[in-house]
């Protein structure tokens, strides 16, 4: 991969990591967590125990989702400064550039990616 294309997918990534974080804050109100921001209605008198349960269950269920999609973004601006971006952390070969044009945070080909998903395992321990 070319400085030039290295150079786009930082910046692909930074605008990404940019658009997560504002997200983030407008969803939870401020730097808080989101189970956090929603807290306030978890004790509705009006709400059953059940749906303070699963309100706050999906809460915290979202908030993993979104720490692990920010997580993933710095993980790949890592690889980029290390100079391993692009390489599949499991088999070591090149990862496609479609596959990264895609999903510019993606840490394995596609090989490795459905082994991952089908074994829970990566290709080579």
């Amino acid at each position: 991969m070319n400085k030039e294309q290295l150079s786009s997918f930082k910046q692909q990534l930074m605008a990404q990591r940019s658009d997560m974080l504002a997200h983030l804050v407008q969803l939870r109100g401020g730097a808080v967590g989101r189970a956090q921001a929603s807290a306030e209605h978890f004790g509705e008198a009006e709400d059953t125990r059940a749906q303070r349960v699963t309100e706050r269950d999906l809460e915290f269920a979202l908030d993993d989702h979104e720490s692990a999609a920010l997580s993933q973004i710095d993980a790949a601006l890592a690889r980029l400064e290390a100079g391993v971006y692009g390489e599949c952390m499991d088999c070591g070969s090149k990862i496609a550039l479609a596959r990264l044009q895609a999903t510019p945070q993606a840490m394995r080909c596609i090989a490795c990616q459905e082994k991952f998903e089908r074994d829970g395992v990566p290709s080579r321990m």
